[in-house]
This record gives C-alpha cells, structure tokens and sequence, in this order.
C-alpha cells in the first residue's frame, strides 16, 4: 500500500493489518457475535471480511499509488472550476460504487446495513493508503445528520443522494473572523419572502456570510455539493441574537434541485472565494467560500432550514462527534503507515555496529539498525501508539452499534461510555500517532526527512489532526469542563467500573499483576485530579490545565485498552510472533509512558495558575 515499497512488501503489510484487524475484531472485541441481532442477521465473518478483501483492493489499486500525486499536484482554481488530479475522480467513482457511503444504512435505501465496526475497519485501509485522497467521511457525516434531523423530504432529495455518491457534502461552521469561536459567526439567514414556509424542500432562506476551512467545498468529483451550514436568524429588532442560542442549521446546495432530487439547472449563489494552502492533506480542497454575495444571480444563497430555528448547533454536533472519531482513525492509520514504512527501513538499513568488544572492530560487518536498542524503543513507542489508538477506535465504533441495537441499558450506558471517550478519540490518536511518524522520521535519519522516502509526508499530513473537528484545547475543554461532569458524572463513573473489571481480570494472572496495579494507580489519579480541579468550583482555574488533563486520562484510557487486548490473547499462542509484539507493546507502555502522567496531572490537581496568570508583555 505504499508507495515506496515493493509489492511484496506492501503484500505483507497489507496483511499485517489485516491480522491486527482479524485479532482486534473477533478476539478481543466479539464482533461476530453482533450477527445474532436482527439488524445484522444476513452478516457473518465472511461477509465482514469480503467487505475488506474490496475495500483494500481499491486502496492498493486507486488510492495508494497516486499519494504522492496528490502531494505534488495540489487542487487549482481555473476562475470556473476546482481542478483535481484524475486520480481524484477514479478513487471517488470506485469508492462511491463500492457501496460504503451507505455501507451501516438500511437496505430499502440501498445500504448493506453493516455494523458500525465493520465499516470503521473497512475505511482503515483507505486511510492509510492515502488519507488526503478521502473517502467520504464529511459526505456520510452529513447525510447521517440528516436522516436524524431531516424532514422525510430531505432525507429523500439530499441524504440518499449522497448516500450513492451521486452528491457529496460538507459542514460549513467556522468563518475567517470565528474558528473555533461558533458563538461569534455572523453568518445570516432570513425569510425568502413571506411565504418562505411554503416550500416543501423546508422552510426557505437566504443566506449571506463567508465560511472558512471547508474541506471539499468545490470540486468536480460530484454533480453536487449539499453544504450544512451554520448562520443566526436575526430576532425581532434585525439585530443576530448572542451567543450559540440563535445558530440555526441550513441545506445549500451548490446548484438548485427539485423535490424529486433533479438539478434544475439553476445556480446557487455560494461562490468560492480562495483555496486554502496547506502543509498537509494537499489532495482535498479545503476553501473560503462566499455565501449571497450575489456572484450567481439573486444575492443571497437559498438554504433550507433543518430542524427548528435556534437549535441548529446540537444538530450539527450530531455531524461534529462523527466526524471526530474519523479524525482519530485517520491520525492512527497515518501513525501506522509512518510505523510500516520505519519497520521496513529498519529491517534493511545497514548502520554501526553492536556495543561491546565484537563492536569496537571496524572489520565486522554493520548490523541492520533494527538491531539497536534505541530503535527498538522507537518502533515499540510507535507500535504501543498506534496499535493502541486503532483498538480505542475500534472499541468506540464498537460502543457506537451497542447503542444503536443493544438492549434499553446496555445501548444508554455506550451512550455514556461514547460521550466521555470521543474527546479521547480525536486528541490522543492525533497528538500519539503524530509522535510515532516523528519517531519513524527519526529511524530514517536524514533520509526522513527528504521526500524521497514517505515519512515525511505522514508526518505533514497527520499534523492537521490535532487541529481540525476542534483543537486539542477545545476537546480538553470539552472533557474536563463538560464530558466527566455530565449526569453526575456517570459516564466517568461507567468508565471506571470497565477500567475495575479489566483490573480484576489481571490482578488473577501474575504476569499482568503489575500492571494492573499500575492501571489501578493511574485511574485512581485521574479520578482525584478530576475532584481537585473543580475543588473551588471555578472553571477558570479548573480548566487552566484541560489539556494536561486529557494527556493523562488519554495514556490512562490506552493503558487500559493495551491491558484489557493482552488478556485477550490466548496462553498457550502468546509465543506467536504476533502476540509476542502486542504483549511487548503493552509493557512498554506501562513502563514508558503510564508513568508520565503524574507530572501531568500534578498541574491539575494543584490548579497551577502559571499559565493562566502569566502577563502578555511578558511574552
């Protein structure tokens, strides 16, 4: 799947994570038994892992070999259109006919009704072949959102259009003078006309305003694009209301349609604005756009209202959590490409000789580099982030079907459960696995950081995940000023009780005793950390530290997953080669990383005001 390797080398990658996929899937997390459940009665393991047998054959023939093409060959605007790579298109057109945009939806609207999980391993291979090239992950989000909150009209016109790759979609929230700030859009919608409620389409506005940072905003890949877009309702006085109060939620699409989901021929009045540059994912459009600046005809684009007025941000978090587990996946995937393409190095870079007497003679043959300790303790680091960061997004999508098709308790405590671990998995994957493709430049030396190997561009690319679907400010925030507090904390309460049970299934076996009372140590610190820091009741000094935090609940949460794929492998196979790496990951883990969370927390618990306190023109 890479591009700097042979066949047979990619062959063998290519079926390393499908064992790793094989082992985490049914071994350790079960998901064959969710073929018992009506909704997925048609599906067995076969099923499952044909689905996979196509989705790595696209990656391998229509994503993989073109990376680096669209590294090179980033989008340009022609003053018409968004120019892409003909690799783009080919991809897209295969993807889209591989059925996966509607892989977990019902059947009688052309789904394959796939549990979660399958589909979340099925686009792994997708990711690391070439994340930049995407794979739909905005499109699915936002036809998803509409099949909740959409009108039945809407979910026929847009949401199945987009489901058979026909359109594709995006979510428009952040605008140049507001990222991350949503409260301060000022993007407007007002009534089209008196009887702007007349329209079957949904109640219909006219939209003005800018938005920024749209990824796939324009292209040719599709027919279509059905932008959601986030603008205020002005209230009586004209005047936008305050705050995230009056955010209402919006259907654009970039050319007019009818109720039977046929262009009209009409333009929108959504014009694009600029492209943006990036270091990273260069083969997606990312852009500015104009809304209702009159560039095609009327101003003022026409949007459909989703949902009531005023509630359209919980709507769009519907969109918002989605996309953030994907986030996590592709940062863990691109940590795992970097882990490949530095194995592989390592494997075959002649480079010094072993310490001790035989290595102080210069007429020995130099050892392969994989042979140093120091290596090795790169390529486990690597290992114990990116196999751990894939078992934790796998074990949310797995949470994500029990709430969907388990049982009234079981699905509201994954509810829960799912509430508290996304802000985990978006930041950890993508500041972790970030690190495992700093340490995969590191192996390669100064050929790393050339792009005449591959590292450099995963390392570039994957440096976009701390930021975008919220920065790792924003989802520290969200969890410590938000996640562990919600319901009285019981989500962090079901946490624990798994963390518990995982513990009492070590503390039994002396080879794992150790480290579960390492874990039990770890979960015991964050929890108390979690009490000192609302200790005054004052979020400014509770959340001075949110980010420290999270680093410490995430290492927390992966050591507990390391631990809890451990006991799942068999005694008498834990001398597989295989195993034998999982059970290495996972002591290296505790014994190299677990610790670090003490220095974190210590920040926290004593509500350090150092950062928070210190003056500007100090800086």
């Amino acid at each position: 799947m890479l591009r700097y390797l042979s066949k047979r080398q990619a062959h063998r990658i290519v079926m390393g994570l499908r064992q790793t996929l094989a082992f985490l899937l049914y071994e350790w997390l079960d998901a064959d038994e969710l073929t018992a459940r009506s909704r997925f009665a048609d599906h067995s393991r076969e099923t499952f892992d044909a689905v996979f047998d196509t989705c790595e054959r696209i990656a391998r023939e229509k994503y993989a070999p073109f990376n680096r093409t669209l590294d090179n060959e980033e989008p340009r605007f022609d003053g018409e259109k968004v120019i892409l790579p003909k690799a783009s298109k080919d991809a897209y057109d295969a993807f889209a006919a591989s059925g996966m945009l509607s892989a977990a939806q019902d059947y009688d609207i052309g789904g394959m009704q796939l549990p979660y999980t399958v589909e979340s391993a099925a686009h792994t291979f997708f990711a690391m072949a070439s994340v930049s090239m995407g794979s739909g992950m905005l499109t699915v989000g936002n036809a998803n959102l509409l099949m909740v909150h959409g009108t039945e009209l809407q979910k026929k016109v847009f949401a199945l259009n987009e489901f058979s790759g026909r359109w594709s979609g995006t979510m428009c929230l952040s605008e140049p003078q507001a990222g991350s700030s949503l409260s301060d859009i000022v993007t407007r919608a007002v009534p089209d006309g008196a009887d702007f409620e007349s329209d079957p389409l949904g109640p219909r506005y006219r939209i003005k305003g800018n938005k920024m940072w749209i990824s796939a905003g324009e292209h040719e890949l599709t027919e279509n694009i059905i932008h959601l877009v986030l603008a205020k309702i002005p209230g009586p006085d004209g005047k936008l209301i305050p705050g995230t109060r009056g955010i209402s939620l919006f259907i654009v699409p970039k050319r007019m349609v009818d109720t039977d989901g046929q262009l009209t021929g009409e333009r929108n009045d959504v014009a694009l604005a600029g492209l943006n540059h990036k270091l990273g994912w260069r083969g997606t459009t990312n852009t500015l756009l104009n809304f209702g600046e009159g560039k095609y005809g009327t101003p003022g684009a026409i949007g459909y209202l989703v949902g009531r007025p005023h509630e359209g941000l919980s709507c769009m978090f519907h969109m918002m959590n989605e996309a953030r587990i994907g986030v996590g996946m592709a940062a863990t995937m691109l940590g795992m490409a970097g882990y490949h393409a530095s194995l592989d190095y390592a494997k075959n870079r002649p480079q010094g000789r072993l310490v001790g007497p035989a290595g102080k003679d210069p007429a020995q043959p130099q050892v392969r580099i994989i042979e140093h300790a120091d290596v090795k303790r790169m390529l486990l680091a690597q290992k114990s982030y990116c196999e751990g960061a894939l078992a934790l997004e796998l074990y949310c999508a797995r949470l994500v079907d029990e709430q969907h098709t388990g049982q009234p308790a079981s699905a509201n405590e994954a509810r829960l459960l799912l509430e508290v671990l996304t802000p985990i998995a978006k930041s950890w994957p993508s500041e972790w696995c970030l690190e495992a493709n700093s340490l995969a430049i590191q192996i390669h030396g100064g050929y790393g950081y050339t792009r005449d190997f591959p590292v450099e561009q995963y390392w570039r690319d994957n440096r976009l995940n701390m930021i975008h679907e919220g920065t790792h400010g924003i989802q520290a925030a969200d969890l410590l000023g938000r996640k562990v507090l919600m319901s009285g904390g019981e989500g962090l309460k079901l946490l624990a009780a798994r963390v518990n049970a995982t513990i009492e299934r070590a503390i039994q076996r002396p080879e794992f005793a150790q480290d579960a009372n390492a874990l039990g140590k770890a979960l015991e610190q964050v929890g108390s950390a979690t009490k000192s820091a609302w200790a005054t009741g004052d979020a400014r000094e509770a959340l001075a530290n949110a980010v420290p935090y999270m680093q410490a609940f995430g290492h927390m949460v992966i050591a507990w997953i390391w631990l809890d794929v451990a006991l799942s492998i068999p005694a008498d196979a834990a001398h597989e080669p295989a195993h034998v790496g999982r059970l290495a990951a996972t002591r290296f883990f505790f014994r190299y990383e677990l610790p670090k969370i003490g220095a974190w927390l210590n920040v926290v618990v004593s509500r350090d005001p150092t950062c928070a306190d210190v003056p500007e023109d100090a800086f």
